[in-house]
């Protein structure tokens, strides 16, 4: 998979730039904190509704609905995978996307295409411009998306649509839907305060607002605190909201789950009650099949071990750098990434970081397995967003990495913007050199520099240095690049980088369109139609267990 993208190579159609823009003009700039009107900017979403005469459509959809902190998205994409896996179609709504806005709509387990993206945003978009106005202004950016995907998922006439919950829960636009299948709550923790709430129980209670009279819920083992509420809101409604426990691995036939992590195991147990639920609920569960005693069906299993989201506990080898280095050396550039963004989600992406290089190897059953080794020389690039606080996350990330004897040789530090002025990828760069603000990547920099060196792992002698900033992530690339090109001469020349970056993967993952050239290709499997460039890769969308990459070095364009 590719992480820096040429600038000169000619992208998209104007068409889907054009779609791009007037999804970037719905972006409100109110500051979160302004919370007051919040149950009637709400209600806008049943006028919405009714603008697109979506009521009957959205009432026929069967749905599976999570809310939470940690682990919503996940869990979404396993209980996809799995009643996909049983031979239902499905769609899938979750967010954010990180190179492409269509990876929120997935169909069948796969990116809406470009051309029906295109087809139903226009239909939502003119309806929606002919009737409103003043009174009833067009709506936000996630309400549009999430109008959308209704829209979507109706027209497409799927059996299934897996629903994750944007912020919240009872303000949600998703929450539109009345009379879910099943639903369920993921694992809590302080997150958006400025909007749920300062206490687990405030934020619990805000969760708490998808529970519906009558439908099956569930969640997983919670804080006291946000356990009782919880529960008091399902009383209040007669529910019954059952508690999930992690998934027994030896369930799985020695299959490896396909997120990576051993918390993903919460998440995948939290999906099979969910996807079980909704084929109990809908009559269906003839159609799975257990083959052993003590296993989980076959369909649940390969759902389970196919399941693929990127940005979660995602290992990508450089390709650049692997590729030019010799076979006799064993210098390589590997990219670990997560998107944690809370202490809690810290903690666990350190602990997925830990497992993966303190063994020699990858997980097993993973596609790509570079040679790890825990004496390899381990970077951290990060990024959060303003609202965060890093005096929370990084001594949350880096007391556990110690804990589990690594050692960061320097943190870099990169803005979270792009190169490109619109919300998708897809947009071109601008002509001229843009000043950019890193005073925020400054501040996180003097808050990693005031840690302990205990906290970091370093000793004296190698403190002198141990942060940079850099004003755009390709920078950093080509200087992690360089780095590991190098030191071929030293064994085991690794550089382990960990990107827990929040909303980093934008600028990290930016997609092109293809210009036609005769290329070789190195391996291929089935047709992609979203594709990503580096400097001399073209790299196809990722399916999982395949891997296919087009050698452009020399081409039109390029260096």
């Amino acid at each position: 998979m590719a992480v820096v993208a040429h600038a000169g190579l000619a992208t998209g159609s104007t068409e889907y730039e054009e779609v791009l823009g007037c999804l970037a003009s719905l972006i409100t700039q109110k500051v979160r904190t302004d919370t007051g009107n919040r149950g009637n900017q709400w209600e806008l979403m049943a006028k919405y509704v009714q603008i697109l005469e979506l009521e009957e459509s959205i009432a026929q959809l069967k749905v599976v609905h999570v809310a939470g902190t940690k682990g919503k998205g996940s869990t979404c994409t396993f209980a996809e995978s799995i009643l996909r896996s049983c031979g239902f179609r499905t769609g899938l709504f979750t967010s954010p996307h990180l190179m492409d806005v269509r990876e929120r709509f997935r169909l069948d387990g796969l990116s809406i295409s470009e051309e029906k993206f295109i087809r139903y945003f226009w239909w939502c978009w003119n309806k929606l411009k002919d009737r409103t106005g003043d009174d009833v202004p067009m709506p936000a950016y996630f309400r549009f998306l999430a109008l959308l995907a209704f829209k979507i998922f109706s027209d497409e006439q799927v059996d299934v649509a897996v629903l994750e919950v944007g912020l919240g829960g009872k303000y949600d636009a998703t929450n539109v839907v009345r009379a879910p299948v099943v639903c369920g709550v993921s694992s809590l923790g302080y997150d958006h305060m400025e909007i749920l709430g300062n206490t687990l129980g405030e934020i619990a209670g805000e969760k708490a607002g998808i529970l519906k009279k009558g439908v099956s819920a569930y969640t997983v083992p919670q804080p006291e605190e946000a356990m009782y509420v919880l529960m008091q809101r399902a009383s209040e409604l007669g529910v019954s909201l059952q508690v999930v426990q992690p998934l027994d691995p030896q369930k799985l036939e020695d299959q490896p789950l396909g997120l990576h992590g051993e918390h993903q195991y919460m998440n995948a147990g939290f999906a099979v009650a969910l996807a079980n639920t909704w084929l109990e609920r809908q009559g269906h569960l003839n159609r799975i099949h257990v083959k052993h005693s003590g296993t989980l069906p076959d369909q649940f299993i390969k759902g389970l071990s196919s399941a693929c989201l990127q940005g979660r506990a995602q290992i990508v080898p450089d390709p650049q750098v692997n590729s030019e280095n010799d076979k006799d050396h064993d210098s390589s550039l590997v990219f670990y990434l997560d998107g944690a963004h809370s202490p809690e989600s810290m903690e666990m992406c350190a602990r997925w970081f830990a497992h993966v290089t303190n063994k020699d190897g990858m997980q097993s059953g993973s596609l790509e397995q570079p040679h790890t080794d825990r004496d390899s020389r381990k970077f951290l690039l990060f990024n959060c967003m303003t609202v965060r606080d890093p005096q929370r996350l990084l001594p949350r990330l880096l007391d556990t990495c110690a804990q589990n004897g690594l050692q960061f040789e320097q943190a870099l530090f990169v803005p979270n913007q792009s190169q490109y002025n619109k919300l998708g990828s897809l947009a071109s760069p601008p002509s001229e050199r843009e000043q950019i603000d890193l005073s925020w990547q400054l501040s996180l920099q003097k808050v990693w520099e005031n840690l302990p060196h205990g906290n970091k792992g370093l000793n004296d002698a190698n403190s002198s240095r141990t942060s940079s900033v850099f004003e755009s992530l390709p920078l950093a690339i080509k200087w992690l690049r360089e780095t590991a090109q190098q030191n071929q001469s030293i064994q085991f020349q690794h550089l382990d980088i960990l990107s827990c970056a929040s909303r980093v993967f934008g600028p990290l993952f930016p997609q092109y369109k293809v210009i036609s050239w005769t290329c070789r290709i190195e391996c291929q499997c089935i047709t992609f139609s979203a594709v990503t460039v580096t400097d001399s890769y073209v790299f196809f969308g990722s399916i999982p267990h395949w891997r296919v990459a087009v050698d452009i070095s020399g081409c039109p364009g390029f260096p």
